[in-house]
């Protein structure tokens, strides 16, 4: 990886999934001590990593490549029906982009989320320190895009803005206001800006084809797919 630089790779220990309970899992770290991280982090997203915290990985299982990096090439991209109507549903929201920083204001938005969505799965009741290591980091390309309702926060989407693409790395959003679909309504926001700032692809990050909580991701058209060496139109069915 890089022209004039070699990043050395660790394999991590097996752990536990994060998806399929009953199977272990591990993955691929470039070196996060590394100096030329950030100026390489643009080329590992086109090969299948992906950001958490100060860590760039992807999946790397023994006997298993369920998840499958995604991304949508957002010149291209024409909401449906159901999307038409999140955007017309969230009209009243506004856009803010905003430093990549845990605030009184997020920090609450983001226990009330987990609280709700999270219940017993081992992020609910994170500490302060737990959404600094998860969300961002020193030399990350990150952005919050913050969507206020009359000013309140209601929703936030963690973005990381490289030169031809931005990547969607999380979005947590008030319990009471989920029938506005908030996290479609976060991606499409990330798509429109994508576009609007001239960039060619949003990272959608795994997708696995029989997990239910991935299923949002292919309503996103055209999408692409990482085949594990070029990237291809995902199929229709």
């Amino acid at each position: 990886m890089g022209n004039q630089h070699a990043i050395r790779l660790f394999q991590t220990l097996e752990h536990a999934c994060g998806y399929w309970p009953d199977r272990l899992s591990r993955d691929l770290i470039i070196d996060p001590a590394d100096p030329h991280l950030p100026s390489v982090f643009a080329q590992a997203l086109t090969m299948g990593f992906r950001r958490s915290g100060g860590h760039v990985y992807r999946p790397y299982c023994n006997g298993c490549r369920a998840c499958i990096s995604v991304r949508i090439p957002v010149a291209r991209f024409q909401p449906n029906r159901a999307q038409k109507r999140c955007l017309a549903r969230n009209a009243d929201l506004e856009l803010r982009l905003a430093a990549p920083r845990r605030t009184a204001e997020n920090f609450a938005l983001y226990r009330r989320y987990l609280d709700t969505r999270h219940v017993g799965g081992g992020m609910d009741d994170p500490a302060p320190e737990n959404f600094d290591a998860f969300l961002a980091c020193g030399w990350s390309p990150t952005e919050f895009m913050e969507f206020r309702l009359d000013g309140e926060l209601i929703a936030l989407a963690v973005t990381d803005v490289v030169p031809g693409a931005l990547s969607a790395v999380y979005t947590f959003y008030a319990p009471e206001h989920a029938a506005r679909s908030l996290g479609t309504y976060a991606i499409l926001r990330q798509v429109q800006r994508a576009r609007d700032e001239g960039r060619d692809h949003l990272y959608l990050g795994f997708w696995l084809g029989d997990h239910p909580k991935m299923a949002y991701k292919r309503s996103f058209r055209p999408l692409e797919f990482l085949d594990g060496t070029s990237w291809r139109p995902m199929p229709d069915d």
